[in-house]
């Protein structure tokens, strides 16, 4: 591979040509402690355990990566006789990996990728794709809808759960392909204080802690405080940044009660130098007329090049205030109710390149070659107010059992967004006028291959349009599942929800004069799954499911940015429909230590928005199918040896896509992987030193719907495989204290974590870097 240097810095190395041999030793002498730096393991509050909350403190122990239920009250029945595919990551997994975002928590599931967004607009935060479709709006914490494109911090999270297939019935509007919950951290009925202080690559630095106390004797008020804060670069890359802190103060009242009472807050701030991506070209693939004409594909900039502004930031403030109330009666009911209110601000200015250069003055000599740049800005206010109410049961008719779950949610949704452009003048870019009425384009321009963050400023400033939106929503919903007998049970559920949504728009003023549009649009959604389960034996299931699922348009609360038909989001268009059909089977093995299971899916999602003539007309025809096969495996092998994997065979295909279009029927969806796997297991030993490591694999991703053979046109035409092996090691000083050393991409691999829609620039994934860690617990 050719890189062209920058004078200000080096060209990356290669990658170490270590042997497989070599790695492999490395994984098995390399990982951290997980039960030596872990505080007693907190049960999420919105569980029935939460009733009976109690310490418990065993030295030496390990906590295990398995986890027996979800936190939603929705789910009455473990894991194990769960009728859906549900991947569980624990804050244990989380600690030992060293992840900090819900990014890094997510590679302990296949089937999900991240994307960079459409052309020039950029994709910021947790832009989530699970299993081919966009996600990134079904992100819940604690079961509410969490609003914002931003990046989420794990230092306040006790476990993320990823919850595949359509999930309208468990809440409402979602992704055809399922949703993420992070699940809170919350008082608990012990004192401990824990906390880490880490240093790593590219200068980073981040501690957190975790403070909990008892307030009375009877250990039924409790007290507990996280804190983050963290200022580091980004291995890899020059310029880039990722600065900010966080705090979330909770207050619990009844611990082990028949009422309990909690209170939470949480706020974040962030202060971040986005990253716009680097260009593809050189990459392999890569193709430009110009280029082509030669016979070439040109050199690779450096890949620690940064063409944006000294300027650009990415800067967060949100605010969470959550009040939970639960109640047990008499005879196993439950009432719980959750009350939220949260606020999201973005204030983002971020510089992409934004097409591959032009190659001039002279095509034959690259280092005078230049790259266009698009400024782009982003003033963004995300709230919602949710109000949740569930009642849970233990009922029994004759010889069934039921376990039934029932509740109200209201929900309020709202969005402004200030539109922002760069301002360009002749000293600094090229200012273009055309077509009727003229549309004002503003471009700039640096060296392709030598970018200089300090040239000529480009303010990104408000034009005076903005847009806003707001989506209503009540909801209805029952499940029971059916207990025939210790070997058959039946599950199913309706839910029943209500929207409307209101978008309108100001344009920015020509001559004085602003021009205000508006839609409005409502609707009923009736969702629902049903689950068959046979147990030939207690640890064991074997199930078949289907469920469905809706997503009017805006219903993943990126509003309409156009009134036109041809956009997605546009009001006036039907919901999109989605089904699923599931068999499978789970265990729970190894003393019920190691849980496996295995199941085949397939997803069809119809009234997708297609082109249907040359004019630009479009229809509610297209469909898309989703099938495949995942198997995972999480827990303890033996109790000192821990494991958390998984494996998903996926096949994507347009079944019904643009009548304007030969290729497009039949194609897959793009960044789609057929094959994605990931594996991370730890070994602690008996003089206190843990040690581990994980392998992620992803197969080719296609860039283009299309089901014509590759041709070099444009740009880049695919994502290669990839393969990250990564590794730490741990020591336990006492019982107190514990080192971990994490590192990252070992073979330091040059792989493309994420790829704009065009094609022309890319987010390579972190190259080899380390962090190393001070835990402690009292």
């Amino acid at each position: 591979m050719a890189y062209i240097k920058s004078r200000k810095h080096a060209a990356p190395r290669a990658a170490s040509a270590w042997t497989g041999a070599a790695a492999a030793a490395t994984l098995v002498a390399i990982a951290a402690p997980a039960g030596a730096q872990n505080a007693p393991a907190p049960v999420p509050s919105n569980t029935a355990a939460a009733a009976t909350l109690r310490e418990v403190r065993v030295e030496g122990a390990t906590e295990s990566f398995k986890a027996d239920t979800v936190s939603s009250p929705k789910f009455t029945q473990p894991l194990v006789d769960t009728p859906q595919t549900i991947t569980v990551i624990k804050k244990e997994v989380l600690q030992e990996q060293g992840a900090t975002t819900l990014t890094e928590a997510l590679r302990n599931t296949p089937g999900i990728t991240f994307q960079m967004g459409e052309n020039g607009n950029t994709s910021t935060g947790d832009a989530v794709f699970l299993r081919g479709f966009d996600t990134s709006g079904s992100i819940f914490v604690d079961g509410a809808r969490d609003v914002g494109t931003v990046t989420r911090d794990m230092f306040n999270v006790e476990q993320v759960e990823v919850v595949k297939g359509p999930a309208s019935a468990d809440i409402g509007r979602t992704a055809p392909t399922g949703y993420i919950n992070l699940v809170s951290k919350v008082p608990q009925a012990s004192n401990f204080f824990a906390g880490s202080v880490s240093l790593g690559s590219a200068d980073a630095k981040r501690a957190t802690a975790d403070l909990n106390r008892v307030l009375n004797a009877e250990g039924t008020t409790a007290l507990r405080l996280n804190v983050m804060t963290q200022d580091s670069g980004v291995p890899g890359r020059d310029y880039v940044k990722n600065k900010g802190w966080a705090f979330a103060p909770s207050i619990a009242f009844g611990l082990n009660t028949p009422t309990r009472v909690i209170l939470q807050y949480q706020h974040v701030e962030q202060r971040n130098r986005p990253d716009g991506g680097i260009p593809t070209v050189g990459l392999q693939g890569y193709y430009l007329a110009q280029l082509a004409a030669r016979g070439g594909n040109g050199p690779q900039p450096d890949t620690r090049n940064y063409y944006g502004w000294l300027s650009d930031h990415d800067n967060v403030d949100g605010d969470m205030l959550t009040a939970r109330v639960e109640h047990d009666f008499d005879g196993g009911v439950k009432l719980r109710n959750l009350t939220r209110w949260g606020r999201t601000d973005q204030d983002l200015v971020l510089t992409a390149p934004f097409s591959n250069g032009l190659l001039t003055p002279s095509v034959a000599n690259p280092l005078t070659w230049s790259t266009r740049l698009l400024p782009q800005g982003k003033g963004q206010r995300n709230e919602i107010l949710t109000n949740q109410t569930n009642v849970t049961a233990e009922l029994q008719t004759g010889s069934v059992k039921h376990s039934i779950s029932a509740g109200l949610e209201l929900t309020r949704e709202e969005q402004d967004n200030t539109t922002m452009a760069a301002t360009i003048n002749a000293g600094n870019g090229v200012r273009t006028v055309s077509g009727t009425p003229p549309t004002v384009s503003y471009l700039a321009y640096t060296s392709l291959y030598a970018p200089n963050p300090y040239r000529a400023f480009v303010p990104v400033l408000p034009t005076g349009a903005s847009t806003a939106g707001s989506t209503r929503t009540a909801a209805l919903y029952a499940f029971d599942t059916l207990k025939f007998n210790e070997q058959w049970q039946l599950t199913g559920g309706l839910r029943w929800e209500h929207y409307r949504t209101r978008f309108n728009s100001l344009a920015a003023p020509v001559n004085g004069v602003q021009t205000a549009l508006g839609q409005e649009a409502s609707d009923n959604l009736l969702t629902g799954k049903l689950g068959l389960v046979y147990k030939p034996a207690d640890n064991g299931s074997v199930y078949a499911a289907y469920a469905t699922g809706a997503q009017p348009p805006g219903g993943n609360f990126s509003f309409p940015t156009s009134l036109t038909t041809a956009n997605v989001n546009n009001l006036n268009l039907d919901p999109q429909k989605s089904k699923t059909f599931e068999v499978g089977t789970k265990w729970d093995v190894m003393d019920k230590r190691l849980a496996l299971s295995a199941a085949a899916f397939r997803t069809i999602n119809q009234n997708e928005q297609v082109q249907v003539d040359a004019f630009g007309s479009f229809e509610q025809y297209g469909k898309t199918r989703v099938q495949g096969l995942e198997l995972s495996a999480v827990g303890q092998i033996t109790p000192a040896w821990q494991v958390i994997g998984g494996l998903a065979r996926i096949d994507t295909e347009i079944l019904q896509g643009s009548r304007t279009s030969t290729t497009q029927n039949g194609a897959q969806v793009r960044y789609s992987p057929k094959l994605s796997a990931t594996l991370w297991t730890s070994y602690r030993l008996p003089m206190g030193l843990t040690v581990g490591g994980g392998v992620r694999y992803v197969s080719t991703q296609q860039r283009a719907t299309s089901n014509a053979a590759i041709t070099a046109t444009s740009f880049f035409p695919e994502v290669p495989a990839y393969t990250v092996w990564d590794a730490m090691i741990g020591y336990e000083v006492n019982r107190n204290v514990s080192i971990q050393l994490n590192l990252f991409n070992l073979t330091d691999k040059f792989y493309l974590a994420r790829v704009n829609n065009a094609g022309n620039r890319l987010v390579m994934g972190t190259p080899r870097s380390a962090t190393l860690s001070a835990n402690f617990r009292f």
